[in-house]
């Protein structure tokens, strides 16, 4: 495994973790809290279903994460109290998909223009 792998895998459960962090124990007063960690945390363990093939997993993540990294973004700019677990949330949304970047490597007889 790479060192951009171990990142990415780093960030995803540091995603993982505040989401549930933030579901269960900071929940927002509109919806149950049942309700928001349904929603917010089993689309993070999807890619679990390709984890042998670590580059196709972590593809499935960064995916996934531009939802979260829009929701970090709405939260730091809307909400006082939670403010702290949006800047992580979009913290580790940026390290997973800059990992993912990162990872990508040039095949061969692929040409640049």
């Amino acid at each position: 495994m790479t060192p951009m792998q171990k990142t990415g895998l780093a960030a995803w459960v540091g995603l993982l973790a505040v989401q549930a962090l933030w579901y269960s124990l900071y929940a927002p007063v509109s919806i149950p809290r049942w309700v928001a960690f349904a929603l917010t945390v089993p689309p993070l363990l999807l890619p679990l279903l390709s984890l042998p093939r670590i580059n196709r997993a972590l593809l499935w993540v960064g995916i996934l994460s531009l939802f979260y990294f829009c929701h970090g973004v709405s939260e730091a700019w809307s909400s006082t109290g939670d403010r702290w677990l949006a800047w992580l949330e979009i913290l580790c949304t940026l390290l997973l998909i800059g990992a993912l970047g990162a990872s990508v490597r040039k095949t061969p007889g692929s040409t640049r223009r």
